[in-house]
């Protein structure tokens, strides 16, 4: 294989950025509002749910952006202003957490914060299609969360010392947090500027008349279509369940082992090995993409995915969440990697921006139901096990329905 060009290697370093983000929201960002919960008297059920509802709302509102504004970045020469515009919105969100005073007002900013993030992920993956070669989406797409993965624990690193160390720095919990918020905006803000200098879109619609509407009249015509397209469909359904419940484990995997009243420390470290395996894994899934078919892989993790939320049943000391933790990471890159490129390959690159918002209605957008029933299954119970292991159902109705869709693409 010939080396990655300049632009793909830009492309890769935003996965290099936004993980950043992304570690922060599963790891440290959740523990700070369990401080802040604290100090306000909510209880551990209590913090855990309204997290969960936190995380819902901005899914369900990237739902509904995604699709629209994803329309609109497939006019030309549009997909890189209106990336550099929610990039922004999730940068300042960033920063603006470390000055929030209140669990309140640090959960309002927090869902801001996150749809800018999901929203520039809609653009930056149908930017796929751009900076590749169609027969070199596998490995692309791997490489990015890959390098994602391991890029990402630097800042993390970096914060997680500033954070645990507040004490002998002699700043307080608050002000090290804060500058955690500002390191990790910066670096996800530096990580994205070789891309912004050197993409141009090739893939689009010439622009006409009316814009907007036009771009509603383009995505209604795509979802008639799919009506039509019962590969695209069924996989989008797929998708909907099966990376529901992978988004569901990144967005609670902390607030779930704090609530079971394990230690913050290890957690954190736990974590931070679970991006370290994840780095391989996914280039490692990208290589075999080469010997097998990306559908026969993902079939795999999903499987694997449905025996981690069963194991979270049984989860009571933070051993089993070392475990948990490395189990996570050895599939977690492969799923998410290999569905981008399996689902960029099904599409027309001219509309990837309509089709990857509709993509992320299913996935991102879809996982206020993972996160619902985690959080509605804990307070019912008052387990916080069973809230989690509920995901294995999810897990398995997406995997019925990928088979299908397999089957779909074959016939």
């Amino acid at each position: 294989m010939k080396k990655y060009t300049s632009l793909e290697k830009a492309w890769i370093l935003y996965d290099v950025g936004n993980s950043a983000f992304t570690l922060l929201v599963s790891t440290i960002i959740p523990i700070y509002f369990n401080y802040l919960a604290e100090e306000a008297g909510l209880s551990s059920v209590t913090y855990l749910a309204y997290w969960g509802y936190a995380a819902s709302v901005a899914t369900l509102a990237v739902a509904f952006i995604g699709p629209v504004f994803g329309a609109v970045a497939d006019t030309k020469n549009y997909k890189k202003p209106v990336f550099l515009a929610t990039l922004l919105v999730g940068v300042i969100g960033c920063v603006a957490m470390g000055i929030a005073a209140t669990w309140l007002s640090f959960l309002v900013i927090f869902v801001i914060a996150k749809i800018g993030y999901s929203s520039s992920l809609v653009f930056y993956d149908s930017m796929l299609h751009d900076v590749t070669e169609k027969d070199r989406l596998d490995d692309v797409s791997s490489q990015g969360y890959a390098w994602g993965y391991i890029g990402s624990c630097i800042p993390f690193i970096v914060s997680l010392g500033i954070v645990l160390g507040a004490g002998s720095l002699g700043i307080s919990m608050r002000t090290a947090m804060g500058i955690s918020f500002l390191i990790v905006a910066v670096w996800w803000f530096l990580a994205t500027t070789p891309l912004l200098r050197k993409y141009r879109q090739i893939h689009y619609v010439e622009k006409e008349p009316g814009m907007v509407s036009e771009s509603f009249g383009r995505l209604w015509r795509t979802l008639k279509e799919l009506a039509k397209d019962r590969k695209i469909l069924i996989f989008l359904v797929a998708y909907f369940f099966y990376i529901d419940g992978v988004y569901t484990i990144i967005d609670m995997a902390t607030a779930y082992g704090t609530a079971l009243g394990l230690d913050t420390t290890g957690l954190l470290l736990a974590l931070l090995v679970t991006q370290i395996v994840a780095f391989p894994s996914a280039i490692a899934f990208g290589k075999l993409t080469k010997k097998y078919p990306s559908a026969n892989l993902i079939t795999v993790c999903i499987l694997a995915y449905t025996g981690i939320a069963i194991f979270a049943l049984f989860m009571e000391s933070q051993f089993q969440f070392w475990i948990l933790a490395v189990c996570v990471g050895l599939f977690q890159g492969g799923i998410q990697a290999l569905s981008r490129s399996h689902f960029a390959k099904l599409i027309p690159p001219e509309k990837s921006g309509e089709y990857f918002g509709l993509l992320d209605i299913c996935g991102k957008g879809a996982s206020f139901i993972g996160t619902t029933l985690v959080g509605v299954v804990s307070q019912l119970t008052g387990s916080t096990n069973l809230g989690v292991s509920v995901l294995a159902v999810v897990f398995v109705a997406g995997l019925f329905l990928f088979r299908l869709s397999v089957r779909r693409m074959r016939a």
